[in-house]
Protein backbone atom coordinates (compact mmCIF):
# COMPACT_ATOMS: atom_id res chain seq x y z
CA UNK A 1 0.00 0.00 0.00
CA UNK A 2 1.28 3.73 -0.59
CA UNK A 3 0.47 6.20 1.11
CA UNK A 4 1.47 10.22 0.73
CA UNK A 5 1.56 12.94 3.60
CA UNK A 6 0.67 16.41 2.06
CA UNK A 7 0.53 19.60 3.35
CA UNK A 8 -0.27 23.22 1.90
CA UNK A 9 3.68 23.68 1.88
CA UNK A 10 4.79 20.59 2.38
CA UNK A 11 6.92 21.32 4.72
CA UNK A 12 6.60 21.10 8.71
CA UNK A 13 3.12 19.60 9.42
CA UNK A 14 3.50 17.15 6.41
CA UNK A 15 6.55 16.04 7.92
CA UNK A 16 5.28 15.58 11.60
CA UNK A 17 2.39 13.62 9.93
CA UNK A 18 4.74 11.40 8.09
CA UNK A 19 6.89 10.57 11.30
CA UNK A 20 3.90 10.11 13.74
CA UNK A 21 2.25 8.17 10.94
CA UNK A 22 5.83 5.86 10.15
CA UNK A 23 6.02 5.11 14.19
CA UNK A 24 2.15 3.66 13.76
CA UNK A 25 2.87 1.68 10.95
CA UNK A 26 6.06 0.34 12.40
CA UNK A 27 4.11 -0.77 15.38
CA UNK A 28 1.45 -2.56 13.74
CA UNK A 29 3.77 -3.60 11.10
CA UNK A 30 1.59 -2.92 8.12
CA UNK A 31 3.09 -2.36 4.43
CA UNK A 32 2.78 0.83 3.97
CA UNK A 33 5.03 2.88 2.03
CA UNK A 34 4.59 7.10 2.97
CA UNK A 35 6.14 9.57 1.10
CA UNK A 36 5.27 13.39 1.36
CA UNK A 37 4.83 16.36 -0.64
CA UNK A 38 3.35 19.71 -1.08
CA UNK A 39 -0.48 19.50 -1.72
CA UNK A 40 0.19 20.49 -5.74
CA UNK A 41 2.88 17.91 -5.99
CA UNK A 42 -0.32 15.40 -5.22
CA UNK A 43 -0.50 14.43 -8.78
CA UNK A 44 2.86 13.75 -9.42
CA UNK A 45 2.25 10.53 -7.31
CA UNK A 46 0.71 7.42 -9.41
CA UNK A 47 -0.73 4.48 -7.65
CA UNK A 48 -0.94 6.46 -4.48
CA UNK A 49 -3.61 4.68 -2.12
CA UNK A 50 -4.47 7.67 0.22
CA UNK A 51 -3.34 10.47 1.20
CA UNK A 52 -2.93 11.69 4.57
CA UNK A 53 -3.50 15.02 5.48
CA UNK A 54 -5.09 17.84 7.88
CA UNK A 55 -8.55 17.96 7.75
CA UNK A 56 -9.00 21.30 6.20
CA UNK A 57 -7.19 20.08 3.02
CA UNK A 58 -9.41 17.25 2.63
CA UNK A 59 -12.06 18.35 0.06
CA UNK A 60 -9.54 19.64 -2.28
CA UNK A 61 -8.07 16.04 -2.43
CA UNK A 62 -11.16 13.81 -2.68
CA UNK A 63 -11.98 16.60 -5.78
CA UNK A 64 -8.84 15.83 -7.40
CA UNK A 65 -10.08 11.73 -7.17
CA UNK A 66 -7.80 10.64 -4.23
CA UNK A 67 -8.97 8.81 -0.96
CA UNK A 68 -7.83 11.92 1.91
CA UNK A 69 -7.63 10.94 5.35
CA UNK A 70 -8.31 14.33 7.33
CA UNK A 71 -6.58 14.65 10.79
CA UNK A 72 -7.74 17.54 12.68
CA UNK A 73 -5.40 17.15 15.68
CA UNK A 74 -1.52 17.00 14.74
CA UNK A 75 -0.43 16.29 18.05
CA UNK A 76 -3.29 13.64 18.58
CA UNK A 77 -1.68 10.13 17.69
CA UNK A 78 -4.58 7.65 18.59
CA UNK A 79 -6.81 10.06 16.16
CA UNK A 80 -3.92 8.88 13.29
CA UNK A 81 -3.81 5.46 14.55
CA UNK A 82 -8.05 4.64 14.78
CA UNK A 83 -8.03 6.19 10.86
CA UNK A 84 -5.27 4.08 9.87
CA UNK A 85 -6.30 1.14 11.16
CA UNK A 86 -9.87 2.21 10.11
CA UNK A 87 -8.11 2.08 6.69
CA UNK A 88 -6.35 -0.86 6.82
CA UNK A 89 -9.60 -2.68 8.04
CA UNK A 90 -11.55 -1.78 4.46
CA UNK A 91 -8.83 -2.91 2.88
CA UNK A 92 -8.69 -6.19 4.29
CA UNK A 93 -11.83 -6.50 4.54
CA UNK A 94 -14.00 -4.73 1.44
CA UNK A 95 -17.63 -5.12 1.12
Amino acid sequence: MKGLIVCRTGMGSSMMLKIKAQKIIDKHGWDIDLEHDVLSGLNTYPGIDFVLTMKDLTPEIEAAGFRAIGITDLMNSEEMEAALTQLINEKNNPL
